[in-house]
């Protein structure tokens, strides 16, 4: 049996900040932002991933504190693209860490504007070899990166 991640809450204190970062700076693609009586969400999907985000007013999101999500972790084919981008889109990065020469070993970080940490972890071999095939990457088949 199969077992996947499909999302990850993080906890933030002001939700429509956080859509504006996470879409338009770090370049997640806002699935969907849905409001009723019981709560006030919005999901964000980075481009490539099977994997989302959950941010807002779910009853486990006001369990845990705004900004106390540490070390989540992205892959990129290219760590200094990667980071490039964020930077010229206004996200505070690190600068790129080589811990170890072998594919994976190369990293960098960012924070969200509450403090919780995002790792960017550099893996070529996702250049060519994605996760999920493009057939299967849903609404991110016509995303090309530039």
């Amino acid at each position: 049996m199969d077992w996947t991640l499909e999302v990850v809450i993080v906890p933030v204190s002001d939700l429509g900040r956080s859509i504006a970062f996470y879409r338009d700076q770090v370049g997640f693609h806002l699935d969907h932002e849905t409001t009723n009586e019981h709560m006030h969400v919005a999901q964000l999907t980075p481009r490539g991933s099977g994997c989302s985000i959950v941010i807002g007013s779910l009853p486990s999101q006001n369990e845990m504190a705004p900004g106390s999500l540490r070390g989540i972790q992205l892959v990129v084919a290219d760590a200094e693209r990667a980071r490039a981008e964020l930077v010229g889109r206004g996200v505070e990065c690190s600068d790129v860490m080589v811990i170890d020469e072998r594919d994976g070993g190369t990293f960098f970080g960012f924070a969200d504007p509450d403090g919780n940490t995002w790792a960017v972890q550099q893996i070529r071999a996702r250049g060519e070899h994605p996760l999920l095939p493009s057939d299967h990457r849903g609404r991110f088949a016509e995303d090309t990166e530039s």
